[in-house]
């Protein structure tokens, strides 16, 4: 574990075009429900527990894998000290692409980038 980050939960989120399709048939498959449904957003419960988000993308491009446009998912790391977390992600690597409006806020996220330049959130919150 990195030191100062404390992870709390690790959750995978896919983007899709259309959130209530993407989200039946991930819950179907996987045997549990869709909740928690907002405008741009779905989570998977099975057994109570969230396993799988899925966040409207309406310009999200179909991957073509293995040849053509690559995958596209990302993944949300729900921290207890925002501030520790985001110090240490940036100390090895990582680039802020998407700052929060309200850091003080009950929940939110911050967008980042890998090295390569994958997408991952820091996630505060039960949000």
């Amino acid at each position: 574990m990195i030191p100062g980050m404390r992870i709390t939960r690790q959750v995978l989120v896919l983007d899709a075009p259309d959130l209530n399709v993407e989200s039946t048939f991930w819950a179907s498959l996987l045997g549990g429900t869709a909740v928690e449904a907002d405008e741009d957003w779905q989570s998977i419960q099975v057994d109570g527990e969230k396993v799988l988000a899925i966040q409207l993308a309406p310009d999200h491009i179909r991957p073509q894998w293995p040849d053509g446009q690559p995958q596209q998912m990302h993944l949300d790391l729900h921290v207890e000290d925002l501030p520790a977390a985001h110090a240490e992600a940036l100390s090895l690597g990582a680039e802020l692409l998407q700052a929060s409006p309200d850091r003080d806020a009950p929940t939110g996220f911050q967008v980042y980038a890998d090295p390569a330049g994958h997408p991952f959130c820091l996630c505060w919150g039960e949000g």
